[in-house]
């Protein structure tokens, strides 16, 4: 079953290290499997106040493990100190609907 890896940023400080983590890490999603559903800020928000300023990434895995291989692994742990001090980050995995 699909799994879907869920990003809320908010990048406070775009930094040389952000962007080279951004390609870095697209590479590897592509790698182990997955592919970006959207990534990016809202088109429109039609309510509320939280996703004022946020990007949202949905990352689209074709099963747990894949996700687990890709987060647990050695090249991203290499690159995620990258994004240090760039932003506020909030991830969670999430089950297909299939």
């Amino acid at each position: 079953m699909s799994v879907y890896l869920v990003s809320v940023c908010e990048i406070t400080n775009m930094t040389s290290g952000l962007k080279e983590y951004a390609q870095k890490s697209a590479e590897l999603i592509q790698k182990f499997g997955g592919s970006y559903v959207t990534r990016g800020p809202a088109s429109e928000i039609y309510e509320g106040e939280l996703l004022t300023n946020k990007s949202v990434i949905i990352t689209k895995f074709p099963d747990v493990e894949s996700l687990h291989a890709f987060w647990n692994s050695d090249e991203y742990h290499a690159i995620k100190p990258k994004r240090e001090g760039s932003g506020i980050y909030d991830i969670g995995v999430y089950q297909g609907a299939e």
